[in-house]
C-alpha cells in the first residue's frame, strides 16, 4: 500500500465456529486501538452437506507504530479470541515467508518460481533447493542458492523405507536449520513419508496434472493424447499422507485438440503447472489461504 510502511502492515487470520458479533468484535478492536484497515474479507461455511460451520475472516490493516508488533497484537486479541474460540494467527507483513523448493528431474515449474522471486513479483526469501538428482545444481547457482543433492540410496541397509526416511531427516533438518515456512514441490517426484507429511502438515504444497486417477504413472500427457483428451489442467493443493488429496488451492484448465501432437500436449501441461503452482504459493505466502477441513477458503 503506498504511504503505509510495511513494518506497519499486518493481517490478521482467523477461523472459529460461527456466530453473531464476529465482524464487528474484530473490526471495532481495530478501529478502538488505532489500527487503519486495509481490505476485509470473510467467508462462513453454513451450506451444504459437507459444510462445516466454521467463520473464515482476513484482515490486512494498519498498526500504530506503538502496536506494531506481533506480541502486543497477540495480546490485544487475547479476549476476543477466548470469547469466540478462535484459531487466530497475525502476520507481520515485514517479515518475508522462506521457501524450500524441491525438485527431481522436470524444471519448468522450478524455473518460474526463481524468475518470479528474482523479478520481485513473488515477495519471499528461497534459502534452498533440494533434488535428488543433480540436473539443477547449475540453475540454482546462476541464482545464488544454496542447492542440496540429497538422494535416496535404496541399497543401503534396512531397504528402501529406511533409504526414505535418512534421506527425509536431513529435509527435517533442513527445514528447521533454514527457518523454512513453506517447502514447495516443483515436481518433486517422491512420495513423501507420513511422517515427513504430518511434520509439514498446512505448510507444504504439490502440484501435478489434473489426469488423476485416469492417466498414472510414467508420461501421463502421451496417455492423454492417445484417448484423445480435449481439457489439460493442473491441482495445486496441501501436501498430506493421502497421495495427491490435500486439500486444493487452485486449479486452472486449457483446451487442446486432434491437431496438437503429444509433445505440444506435455507443453501445455508444462505451462498451467507452473502458473497454477506460482498462484497457489503466492495466496499462501500472502495468507490468503485457510485450511477448512477436507478442503480450502482462499481469498483472493
Amino acid at each position: 500500500m503506498p504511504n503505509v510502511p510495511t513494518e506497519q502492515q499486518f493481517v490478521l487470520t482467523l477461523a472459529c465456529r460461527d456466530a453473531k458479533g464476529i465482524v464487528h468484535a474484530v473490526s471495532g478492536l481495530l478501529y478502538q486501538a488505532g489500527c487503519n484497515i486495509i481490505d476485509s474479507q470473510q467467508f462462513g461455511d453454513l451450506d451444504g452437506d459437507d459444510a462445516t460451520g466454521l467463520f473464515f475472516m482476513r484482515v490486512h490493516f494498519q498498526a500504530p507504530p506503538q502496536l506494531a508488533d506481533g506480541a502486543a497484537l497477540s495480546a490485544l486479541f487475547e479476549h476476543t479470541r477466548q470469547r469466540f474460540g478462535m484459531q487466530v494467527r497475525i502476520h507481520a507483513l515485514a517479515k518475508r515467508p522462506r521457501l524450500l523448493l524441491m525438485v527431481s528431474q522436470h524444471g519448468h515449474c522450478l524455473n518460474d518460481l526463481l524468475f518470479r522471486w528474482k523479478s520481485g513479483t513473488l515477495p519471499v526469501d528461497i534459502p534452498a533447493i533440494v533434488s535428488n538428482h543433480r540436473d539443477f545444481e547449475p540453475l540454482a547457482a546462476s541464482y545464488g542458492i544454496a542447492f542440496h543433492h540429497l538422494p535416496i540410496d535404496k541399497t543401503g541397509a534396512g531397504g528402501a523405507d529406511a533409504a526414505k526416511r535418512a534421506q527425509e531427516a536431513q529435509i527435517e533438518a533442513l527445514v528447521e536449520r533454514e527457518r523454512v515456512d513453506l517447502v514447495v514441490l516443483a515436481r518433486y517426484m517422491q512420495i513423501l513419508s507420513r511422517e515427513l507429511c504430518e511434520r509439514l502438515a498446512g505448510r507444504a504444497i504439490n502440484i501435478h496434472h489434473s489426469f488423476l486417477p485416469s492417466f498414472k504413472g510414467a508420461r501421463p500427457y502421451f496417455q492423454a493424447h492417445a484417448r484423445g483428451v480435449k481439457l489439460i489442467g493442473a491441482t495445486a493443493h496441501y501436501v498430506t499422507a493421502d497421495l495427491d488429496e490435500g486439500p486444493i488451492i487452485e486449479q486452472d484448465v486449457e483446451r487442446v485438440g486432434h491437431t496438437l501432437a503429444a509433445e505440444d500436449f506435455t507443453a501445455v501441461g508444462r505451462d498451467i503447472e507452473s502458473v497454477v503452482l506460482a498462484r497457489a504459493v503466492r495466496w499462501h505466502v500472502e495468507h490468503r489461504v485457510l485450511i477448512n477441513g477436507h478442503k480450502c477458503v482462499v481469498f483472493r
